[in-house]
C-alpha cells in the first residue's frame, strides 16, 4: 500500500505599508514555485504600496503578478479586517509567519501586544505558538524606539531580517538584489527553494 503523505503547513504571508513591494510579489513567487500553500493578508496600507511601488491596485492585479497558475492552487487571500480569519487562530496549524514588508507601526503594535487587524492578531499567534515569524522592515535610520522594539520580539522568539541585500555576488540589477533577501527569507521559514545563489556555490554565473 503506497504511503500517503501529508501536505505541508500554511505559510502566512503578510504585506504592510512599507517600502518594499517587490519583495513581496517575489516571496508569494517563490512560495508558490516550491508548491507551498500560502495564506496572504495585505493592510490597507499594503495595498497603497503595491500600487506605488509596482502598480499593483487590485486582488486581482496581485494575482497576475504572480502568475494565475501558482496563484490558484496555492495561495489563499484574507481580508486584514477580518479578525475571525483562520489565520488568526493558533488551533489552525501554520509553518510560521512572514511579514514582508514588515511597517515600524506593525512591528511596534506586535512588540506591545496589541493586535488591531488580522496581520497583528496573526503574528501575535505566531509568537505564542512558538511558530517561525520574520519580520522585514525597511526602514533607515532606526530611531532607538524602532530598536528597541526588535529586541524585544527577537527576545520573544521572532526573527528581525531587515531589507538589506548583500552585494558579495556581484547583483547585476534589481531582481539580483531582491533575490538575495527572499532567499533569506525562506531560509528561516525552512522553505526549500533555488532562489538566488549562495556563497560559494556557481561563481560562473557571475561572468
Amino acid at each position: 500500500m503506497r504511503e500517503r503523505r501529508a501536505s505541508p503547513l500554511p505559510v502566512v504571508v503578510a504585506v504592510t505599508g512599507a517600502s518594499g513591494a517587490p519583495y513581496a510579489v517575489r516571496l508569494l513567487q517563490a512560495l508558490a514555485a516550491a508548491s507551498r500553500p500560502t495564506w496572504l493578508v495585505v493592510s490597507s496600507h499594503g495595498w497603497r504600496l503595491l500600487a506605488t511601488e509596482s502598480d499593483i491596485a487590485s486582488s486581482d492585479a496581485l494575482r497576475d503578478a504572480v502568475g494565475a497558475s501558482n496563484w490558484d492552487p496555492w495561495i489563499t487571500a484574507f481580508d486584514d479586517t477580518d479578525r475571525g480569519a483562520r489565520p488568526a487562530s493558533g488551533s489552525a496549524r501554520t509553518a510560521g509567519m512572514v511579514i514582508c514588508p514588515c511597517s515600524m507601526g506593525t512591528l511596534a503594535a506586535i512588540a506591545a501586544g496589541t493586535s488591531r487587524s488580522l496581520v497583528e492578531r496573526a503574528a501575535d499567534v505566531t509568537l505564542k505558538e512558538r511558530r517561525p515569524l520574520v519580520l522585514v522592515p525597511r526602514e533607515t535610520p532606526l530611531s532607538a524606539i524602532h530598536l528597541e522594539n526588535m529586541l524585544r520580539l527577537t527576545r520573544a522568539g521572532a526573527t528581525v531580517l531587515p531589507a538589506s541585500p548583500g552585494f558579495y555576488h556581484r547583483p547585476r540589477d534589481i531582481d539580483a538584489l531582491v533575490d538575495f533577501v527572499v532567499a533569506r527569507v525562506l531560509d528561516h521559514l525552512g522553505v526549500e527553494h533555488a532562489v538566488g545563489r549562495r556563497w560559494g556555490e556557481g561563481d560562473e554565473a557571475t561572468e
